[in-house]
C-alpha cells in the first residue's frame, strides 16, 4: 500500500510517498472530459496497520483508509473505506474504480 512502484501496478501512476503532509498525485491518460488526474494528500501512515489519504477528483472530494489485520490463523485482510462522497453518481463511479483495481491487486500480490 505505500510502495509506489506497486501502487502504480494496480492504482495509478503516482508520485506517492509514505510521509503525513505529502501532496500526490494519481494519474492516468484523459477520458470523457475528466484530465486523469486525482488530488491526494496522505493523512495517516501507521504501516503495517493502516494508511489514509484524500481523493479529490471532479469536485469530489473524499476520504481513502485502508486497514490490513491479521487473523490468529495468520490470514491478512485489507479493508478499504472511501468517506465523503455528495453524489451518488460519483459513489457509483468509485465502486466500479475500486472493484476493477482490486483485482489488479490481485495479479500484483502474486506477481514475483
Amino acid at each position: 500500500m505505500t510502495d509506489s512502484d506497486k501502487l502504480a501496478k494496480w492504482v495509478m501512476d503516482n508520485d506517492f510517498k509514505p510521509i503525513v503532509g505529502h501532496r500526490f498525485q494519481f494519474r492516468r491518460e484523459p477520458i470523457n472530459g475528466w484530465d486523469g488526474i486525482i488530488h491526494c494528500e496522505v493523512l495517516e501512515v501507521d504501516e503495517p496497520h493502516r494508511l489514509s489519504y484524500t481523493w479529490d477528483s471532479l469536485g469530489e472530494n473524499t476520504t481513502i483508509v485502508w486497514t490490513l489485520e491479521e487473523d490468529k490463523d495468520g490470514t491478512v485482510h485489507l479493508h478499504l473505506d472511501q468517506t465523503g462522497f455528495s453524489a451518488q453518481q460519483a459513489f457509483a463511479g468509485a465502486k466500479y474504480g475500486w472493484t476493477n483495481m482490486c483485482k489488479q491487486l490481485e495479479k500484483v500480490l502474486v506477481e514475483p
